[in-house]
C-alpha cells in the first residue's frame, strides 16, 4: 500500500485523478479500453498514469476471466485500502457503517455483514458467470481481504492474507471476526455453489484467517452449516 505522500502526489497530476475519480464512481472495474474511449488519450497514457494509481496504492489491477482465446483483459477498481480523504470509502468508513447498522437495527454483526457481502457480490460486474470459487474469492478480494484458494475435491480453503479492519479486530474479535464471516456467506449467497462451514480466526495484525468451504448447494444450506460458536475463537 503506498503512503498518502505517494497517494498524493499521484493524484496530483490532473489527468490521473480524473482517471480515479472516473474509476471510483463508477463503483466496479473498469479496463482500458473503456479509460481510453472516455478520456480520448491513447492507451500507452492510459496504462502509464494507471500504472501508478496502482504503484500508489489508489487502484488495483486484475486480470479479466477469459472468455475465450486471446490475452485476458487487465481491470481496475478502487483499491479497498485507499485512503478516505481521496472521496472514497476507506476501510474503517466501511466498518463504521456495518457497526453503525448493527446498533441501529439491534442484529447479530454476523447478519449485517452477510447483507453487506450479498448487496457487494450483487453489484458485481458480470454475475453468474466463470467458476464459483473463482468468482467468491474475487469478490472477497473486492472486500480488501487479498484472499487465495486452495482446493481438495469438494472442499476449499479460503486463505485471508489481509484484515482490513485490523485494529478494530485485535481490540473486539467476536464482532469484527462475525462482520467477516457474515459477508463472506453474503456473498457466497450471491454467487452460488460455495457453501462457507467456518472462519478460523487468527491473529488481525498478522492476518491468515481462513475459511473453511465447499463446494455444493447454496441458499438456505449456507446458513444451516456455519457455526458461529468458533468465530473469534482463535
Amino acid at each position: 500500500m503506498g503512503t498518502l505522500q505517494e497517494q498524493a502526489r499521484a493524484l496530483g497530476d490532473p489527468t490521473r485523478h480524473d482517471v480515479f475519480r472516473y474509476v471510483a464512481a463508477g463503483g466496479g472495474a473498469v479496463d482500458v479500453a473503456e479509460l481510453t474511449e472516455h478520456f480520448g488519450l491513447n492507451h500507452n497514457a492510459i496504462r502509464q498514469h494507471l500504472a501508478k494509481l496502482v504503484a500508489a496504492g489508489l487502484l488495483r489491477e486484475q486480470t479479466a476471466r477469459s472468455a475465450g482465446r486471446g490475452r485476458p483483459r487487465l481491470r481496475y477498481q478502487v483499491d479497498p485500502n485507499a485512503d478516505s480523504r481521496w472521496g472514497v470509502a476507506g476501510p474503517y468508513e466501511r466498518l463504521s457503517l456495518l457497526l453503525a447498522e448493527a446498533v441501529r437495527t439491534g442484529e447479530p454483526p454476523v447478519a449485517v455483514g452477510r447483507r453487506a457481502g450479498a448487496a457487494a457480490a450483487a453489484s458485481a460486474t458480470d454475475p453468474g458467470s466463470g467458476d464459483r470459487v473463482d468468482r467468491f474469492v474475487d469478490e472477497m478480494a473486492r472486500q480488501g481481504f487479498e484472499p487465495s484458494a486452495r482446493r481438495a475435491g469438494e472442499a476449499v480453503d479460503v486463505i485471508l492474507r489481509t484484515c482490513p479492519f485490523a485494529t478494530t479486530a485485535a481490540a473486539d474479535p467476536d464482532t469484527v471476526c462475525e462482520l467477516h464471516l457474515g459477508i463472506a456467506q453474503g456473498i457466497a449467497e450471491v454467487v452460488g455453489g460455495v457453501v462457507v462451514e467456518e472462519l478460523v480466526a487468527m491473529d488481525p495484525h498478522r492476518a491468515h484467517c481462513q475459511l473453511r468451504c465447499h463446494t455444493g448447494d447454496d441458499g438456505d444450506a449456507v446458513r444451516a452449516r456455519v457455526d458461529l460458536s468458533r468465530v473469534g475463537s482463535a
